[in-house]
């Protein structure tokens, strides 16, 4: 095939608060239409015509391969003596969920394959119960992540309890015994108004092997149809603590009920912060019985405060730890010492989006040390002992992944300070030598934005041009560079084992990930700048990215790929058509790209915080600025694209790809031989967790692509020195 397949161009201009809004390619929202479905399967085939025949297609799957058959491991989850952990093997398609049982036994209690051999079902989340004796486990099919949810008897391995339907996305929180739970469900779809069955969540209180469950509600709870809830009950069942928010919105309402109370079983909630105060809050009561509160009111990097559970407003609160200008509170993890001695908190910082591990006295919040990680990196979880496994306490399992390490386990032990690799991730994947960095450089309104930066050979220069500690150019050749990116929802880039930068440093290029504004890296005021109507910074940090390697010397625009997901695929969106001289090719998956239309379809409507809503008139305007949709022009030589999207995504419709891709093979002057613009779709598959095979089938396609167009040789592949690294340089 030559040439793209024909789209019909409709005259159709809508009058938006004073804008003329074209939109020729509406019909092609409607994947139903026999137009839509003729133009995706003669789409399909352009697509495969031209993947197919990439060069470097076998030794970049076989490298692929190799390095994700490293599988992974997490770190324990213990309850009363059991410790409950995923692990994924060599030649495995999914994560298989284990319980080690006390005595070292070790047992399967879910293998996606075994329900599913077609590897089409994924297990999206478990919670076992506070005795270590049931297990409540999420899974969903073909993508679509309309989990089920399930409980099994760990002991017999039998399922007890289940499907569940319409808990996408619930979390569970067991009551003592066993017998009753937590959890979150949708309203049937007869009982929500047409289009909005993706809403109206409401939390359960559910007894284990009975269809009779008890409605929780407070004044205003469910108000917001978008509203997303979490549970947590305390160890000693006493204390209910219920958290939402509306949509991603950056605010949070928590409510706490005493479940000793008379009227608790479907009620009782006393409200702590309300929407109103604008502010982010994580709370749940310890071991000590006091209320703990993360939360970012009155601290944009978010600090740690502790109140009386019976007393729980902020006009009560007391600052246990406090933010810190330089990094960002997280996660918080209770240690019991082994012997004499005040309990710890284990505190999360990350400190430009690099993971720190600090000691905290329980009662006081004051510093007591660091735990020393394994390098530059971050968590994939953290494990302490619960009460019930007094012989482990004093130990700290540290879920650790780097750029070069997949993702591992680590044990710090209280009593000597030392952390030491427990378990590796089962396969041995020979790990290209990279090089890897932390560098700044400055935005266009003078903000200073860091950026990690692999490659098979040191880059001379310790920083960036533009940066205060700037060394100057480069010296070597300029070589093909991958420049990723998010930018969104609090949502933060970390170090983190990633097969395609290794494979792309080690064939010659340069990989950079930078930490733009709308991320969650420096915090919620960094969050804010990259959002709504300073969206546009995001944007601005990333084309800043791109001029900062080229004026190291480091690539050319012709050598300059992009690629981004989901939100990223909006922001390398919003780069080819800002930018299109800037970069030679482009990956877009799962984007979001009319941002006029967004909210109309799946999930759409839970973002209008994080991005405007076309309904107002002064937002329409900060949408119309940058959405791709609708800034393609006639007659540009745009970049060779590939849009990837999934049929069973149920968060990003693949609308927006469907347009944007027919938009551009319309307006684009680049020949279709050089620079093509293609739309790759797969079904049975959606947006978030999917099998090896396939994950390595579509970063074969993406980073073919890309390295065709740029010009990196992925034959080197099969000739780069390699050894088993545990860190990088």
């Amino acid at each position: 095939m030559h040439s793209y397949p024909p789209a019909e161009r409709l005259d159709l201009v809508e009058d938006l608060h004073g804008h003329r809004v074209a939109d020729p390619y509406r019909w092609l929202e409607d994947p139903a239409d026999p137009r839509t479905g003729a133009w995706s399967a003669a789409q399909d085939e352009l697509a495969r015509c031209v993947l197919d025949e990439l060069p470097g297609r076998e030794v970049l799957a076989r490298r692929l391969t190799e390095l994700l058959a490293a599988g992974s491991v997490s770190a324990p989850l213990w309850r009363a003596g059991r410790a409950f952990h995923t692990r994924r093997g060599p030649g495995q398609e999914h994560p298989v969920l284990l319980v080690t049982e006390p005595d070292g036994t070790e047992r399967v209690l879910v293998d996606p394959i075994v329900l599913d051999p077609s590897g089409a079902t994924t297990v999206d989340s478990w919670s076992p119960s506070l005795e270590g004796e049931r297990l409540a486990y999420l899974v969903s099919r073909g993508g679509d992540e309309e989990s089920e949810l399930f409980v099994l008897d760990v002991t017999t391995g039998e399922v007890v309890d289940g499907p569940v339907q319409r808990t996408k996305f619930t979390p569970v929180a067991w009551l003592p015994g066993g017998e009753e739970l937590y959890y979150v469900r949708r309203l049937p779809p007869h009982a929500v108004p047409p289009g909005e069955t993706q809403f109206h969540r409401r939390v359960w209180r559910h007894r284990v092997g009975s269809g009779e469950d008890v409605l929780l509600a407070a004044p205003g709870m469910y108000d917001d149809k978008t509203n997303y809830f979490g549970v947590r009950v305390s160890r000693d069942g006493r204390w209910l603590v219920v958290d939402a928010s509306p949509g991603t919105a950056p605010r949070d309402s928590v409510w706490i009920a005493d479940l000793s109370a008379p009227d608790a079983e479907g009620g009782g909630l006393r409200a702590v912060l309300r929407q109103d105060d604008g502010a982010r809050c994580s709370a749940w009561v310890a071991r000590d019985g006091r209320l703990y509160l993360l939360t970012t009111l009155g601290a944009s990097r978010w600090r740690l405060c502790v109140t009386d559970p019976a007393r729980p407003e902020p006009r009560h609160w007391s600052e246990l730890i406090g933010e810190q200008p330089e990094s960002v509170l997280g996660a918080v993890r209770w240690l019991e010492p082994a012997g004499a001695g005040a309990p710890l908190l284990v505190v999360e910082r990350t400190r430009h989006a690099v993971t720190e591990l600090h000691l905290h006295d329980a009662a006081t919040g004051a510093h007591r040390g660091e735990v020393a990680l394994p390098g530059t990196g971050s968590l994939t979880g953290l494990g302490v002992a619960d009460v019930a496994t007094p012989s482990r306490f004093g130990q700290l399992w540290i879920g650790w992944t780097d750029f070069v390490t997949p993702p591992c386990v680590h044990r710090f032990e209280l009593a000597t300070g030392v952390v030491e690799l427990e378990r590796a991730a089962p396969g041995a994947a020979p790990v290209p030598a990279v090089s890897t960095r932390q560098l700044s450089y400055r935005s266009a309104d003078g903000t200073e934005i860091r950026m990690f930066v692999l490659s098979g050979s040191v880059l001379s220069g310790s920083e960036l041009p533009g940066s205060e500690l700037s060394a100057g150019g480069n010296p070597d050749r300029p070589r093909p560079a991958l420049l990723t990116g998010y930018g969104g929802f609090a949502v933060s880039l970390e170090p983190g084992y990633s097969p395609t930068a290794l494979v792309w440093a080690a064939a010659g290029g340069v990989w950079a990930q930078p930490a733009l504004r709308g991320g969650g890296e420096e915090g919620e005021a960094w969050h804010q700048a990259g959002m709504r109507g300073h969206k546009t910074n995001t944007f601005d940090d990333f084309h800043a990215a791109a001029e900062a390697l080229v004026a190291a010397g480091w690539t050319t625009p012709e050598q300059l790929a992009i690629s981004g997901g989901s939100n990223g695929g909006l922001l390398v969106g919003a780069a080819l058509t800002r930018r299109p001289q800037g970069y030679r090719a482009v990956v877009c998956s799962a984007p979001l790209l009319d941002m006029v239309r967004y909210e109309r379809f799946l999930l759409g409507s839970t973002w209008n915080d994080e991005y405007g809503t076309a309904e107002d008139p002064t937002e329409l305007g900060w949408l119309l600025s940058y959405s791709p949709y609708h800034r393609v022009s006639p007659g540009t030589a745009y970049p060779a694209v590939l849009f990837t999207v999934f049929d069973s995504d149920t968060r990003v419709d693949p609308l927006h790809a469907r347009k944007m891709c027919a938009a551009l093979q319309h307006a684009t002057v680049s020949p279709l031989r050089q620079r093509p613009v293609l739309l790759r779709r797969e079904t049975d598959v959606g947006h978030g967790a999917r099998s090896v095979s396939r994950t390595v089938a579509l970063a074969v396609d993406q980073t073919a692509f890309l390295a065709a167009q740029t010009g990196l040789d992925l034959t080197e592949l099969g000739v780069t020195d390699l050894t088993d690294l545990t860190g990088g340089s």
